[in-house]
Formats: structure tokens, sequence, C-alpha cells
């Protein structure tokens, strides 16, 4: 993996983190009728210790905290105590999870029920611990740190993960997450949670032109229907072979773009032209499933001359 900045590298961190949490959460809500995974139970607490606490917060707690409590951030009384506190509190109870999740079994009703309000807790905690360092801690940090302090931070990092795991650790903590999702049918993905209803008017919503190719060379979908566009098109284009939608001469490139993604030797193509009095960035993505099975191509279309004349900062705050 390679991450440029230190607090990048602690939220990728955070994804894998996550991604643990899902799965013990999955198991938990199963312990009341008994028919929890304990294995997969076990492999997510020993994830979430091994990784999450003596990986992840070993960093925080050795690097990242000291260094800004030497920028002016109080460890007392501070953000940084608070911080501590909470390590220490997940700490704890993922420590008394691992100690009872053999006998689970075997374990009575309520013996489960009281294992399963322990790991509800200790889930509530790390989320909100997550949401404040990725939001509210690691910004206060980087406006405090010097511009040297980046490198500094991310070869203590590397090191923590070397001196545990060897030279290609990150791999390694890959490896370890995928076996704690392991058996799993699929990893819910959150757009799950949408409904068409919400999926379709996020669509419309986006502020540039979207059109899905699929793995037949074929448009699929574009949003903006029935919308004002850069470049118009109709319902017709629908089931049109993606040649049959470019001038001629540009055909063979098409292909080309669309053969490197299918053989994956291009991640993206762009380009852009004037057109209209402004300048549109035209780009191409290739699409692929969870195992890398080619879907097709996304092609996003945006006119950035407004974004283009941008200049200094407008924050949150002055809207």
């Amino acid at each position: 993996m390679e991450i440029k900045a230190w607090d990048e590298y602690l939220v990728a961190e955070h994804e894998m983190i996550e991604r643990a949490m899902a799965v013990l959460k999955e198991q938990l809500l199963t312990l009341q009728d008994g028919t929890q995974d304990t294995v997969r139970l076990q492999r997510a607490i020993d994830f979430l210790l091994e990784f999450g606490d003596k990986i992840h917060n070993k960093k925080e707690e050795e690097y990242l905290f000291p260094l800004m409590e030497q920028r002016g951030i109080p460890r007392q009384g501070g953000p940084l105590g608070v911080m501590l506190m909470e390590h220490e509190a997940e700490r704890k109870l993922l420590a008394t999870m691992l100690m009872k999740v053999g006998g689970l079994d075997k374990a009575a009703v309520h013996e489960r029920i009281k294992f399963r309000d322990e790991g509800l807790e200790y889930l509530a905690i790390r989320a909100e611990h997550i949401w404040k360092e990725n939001d509210v801690l690691y910004p206060m940090a980087r406006r405090v740190f010097q511009d040297s302090d980046n490198a500094k931070l991310i070869d203590c990092f590397v090191r923590i993960n070397t001196e545990t795991y060897g030279p290609h650790a990150w791999d390694k903590f890959t490896r370890m997450v995928v076996e704690v999702e392991k058996n799993e049918e699929r990893r819910k993905k959150l757009i799950e949670g949408l409904s068409y209803r919400q999926l379709d008017a996020l669509m419309e919503a986006m502020p540039f032109e979207v059109t899905f190719v699929d793995a037949e060379d074929t448009v699929a979908y574009f949003n903006r229907l029935d919308k004002e566009k850069l470049f118009p098109r109709t319902r017709s284009v629908i089931g049109r072979k993606v040649e049959k939608c470019h001038p001629e001469h540009s055909v063979a490139t098409v292909r080309n773009i669309v053969q490197g993604f299918k053989e994956k030797t291009h991640a993206k193509a762009e380009f852009w032209i004037d057109f209209k009095g402004d300048k549109i960035l035209i780009r191409y993505f290739p699409v692929y499933d969870d195992d890398g099975e080619y879907l097709g191509v996304l092609e996003i279309t945006q006119a950035i001359g407004a974004i283009q004349k941008l200049e200094g900062n407008k924050r949150l705050l002055d809207w």
C-alpha cells in the first residue's frame, strides 16, 4: 500500500477495522437464538484486538498523540485524554469477549445475551471513536503539524507494521480481514440500504453526466433523462453498441479504450475539449465486480470551466 499522508494511512486502517466490526455485529445479533458462527465471531474479535488495538491504536498512542501534544494539543482535559480513555475501554471489552467467546456454544441464553450487549457496547464506542478521529482529531492535527511531520509519522507507522508482521505487513492485514469475512456469501454493500427511488434521485442529482456501457459494449444507462445535457441523448440510445454513439473518426480509439479496460491494461482514459463556451472534461473508467470480473465502462462528462477558475479557500463556515 502506498499512501502519502499520515491521516489517509490511519483512515485506511479504520476502513479495515470497520469491515471486521460489520462481521462482529452480524454475529452478535444471532446470539439470542443461538445460531451464531463462533469461529467467525472469534476471528472478528481477534482481528479487532490484534490489528485494531495492537497495531492501529499503538501507532496513535506511541507516535500520533505525543506529536500532537508537542504541537500544543493538551492530553489532560483535552481530546487526547478522551481518545486514550476510549482506547482503554475498547481494549477491556475486547479482552473480556475474547475470554468468553469459546464457551458461547454451550452458554445459557442469558449469558449469550450479556455477551451480545457487551459486544454492541464495544461497537458503539468504536464507531463513535472512529468518527471523532476521522472528522475531528485528524483535521485538528493537520492544522498544527509541520510539513516534515508527515514523513516522520508514516516512517513510524511502517516500522510498527514491519516489526510485527514483516515487510509485507499490509498484505497480511488484508488477508486477515478477508479471513474474518470468509464464508460470508458477499460483503454487505452500503448501497443495499438505498431504495430504488433514492438511488435514482441520487444519480439525477449528480452535477455531471453519467453513462454506463455494459460488458457487451451496449449502452445500458445514462442519467439526467429528459433534462438539459451537454451532449443531448434520448431513450433510443439505450441498447445501442457504444461505437454507434461516437463519430466514425473516434471509433477506433473507443474500441482501444474498452479493450484496455477488459484486459486491465488501462485504468482510465481522460479527454478535454472546448465546447459551448466552456471546458468539458470527459473521463472513462472500467467497472469491475468484487471478483475482478469486467462489467463495463463508466463515462463521466462534466463542464469544468468554473472549477478551473477557483482560487483561495471557501470553507464550510463561509457559506
